[in-house]
């Protein structure tokens, strides 16, 4: 994803997430999280949340509707306060049931992950997606991000290869290279130069081969 970084993506996801902020709950670090999916150009994109549907989910929908991505939320029941989200929520996708078993299946394919660490369990949730993704590379980059990471002192065990970002209420970012595939070697070709006895002319024939050469028959 790192090279087809989109800085349009990311300025008007950025600015569309601020006045988001205007209108509702203000966001806590959510313009950096909209900018970085936007910019990355995801295209599906995950966010499990510890309660209601926040800020952050909402910085993510406007990321998806940058880029034309799709948002899913993963709540564990209905709340109360999902009527405030309506307005800016149009395109998120909610889904209700274990973020961890979701993650690892459904959604497996995803390209940006966001991890609430409210959530009880969002340290093993985490490790367990860090695993599948480094076991199974996947053919496309991959962020997962943990976020209100200062809450319950989640940086005090962060994975290797995790950087904690003082963003907001705190951001636990990884990044997941995808699968390099390996260039397929082309073969070179052997000419073969052939005289005919008769008439003394010189006939060439090009075979496919590893190895460059001219050979006389």
């Amino acid at each position: 994803m790192a090279c087809n970084w989109s800085a349009e993506n990311a300025t008007n996801a950025y600015l569309k997430t601020m006045r988001m902020g205007k209108s509702g709950k203000e966001p806590n670090g959510a313009e950096f999280v909209s900018a970085l999916a936007a910019g990355n150009n995801v295209q599906l994109t995950v966010v499990a949340c510890g309660g209601a549907p926040d800020s952050t989910a909402l910085a993510l929908a406007a990321a998806a509707q940058q880029t034309g991505g799709r948002i899913i939320c993963i709540l564990r029941g209905t709340y109360d306060e999902m009527h405030y989200l309506s307005q800016n929520s149009a395109n998120i996708e909610f889904v209700f049931g274990e973020a961890k078993d979701l993650l690892l299946s459904i959604y497996k394919e995803s390209d940006f992950v966001a991890i609430d660490c409210n959530l009880e369990n969002h340290e093993e949730i985490i490790s367990a997606l860090l695993q599948e993704r480094e076991s199974r590379r996947h053919d496309k980059d991959t962020i997962v991000l943990g976020y209100n990471a200062f809450c319950k002192e989640s940086w005090r065990n962060i994975p290797f290869g995790t950087e904690l970002l003082p963003i907001g209420e705190g951001l636990l970012l990884t990044r997941i290279a995808a699968a390099v595939v390996p260039k397929k070697k082309s073969k070179s070709s052997n000419w073969i130069v052939k005289v005919d006895k008769c008439t003394g002319e010189e006939h060439v024939f090009r075979v496919r081969s590893s190895v460059g050469r001219i050979i006389r028959a």
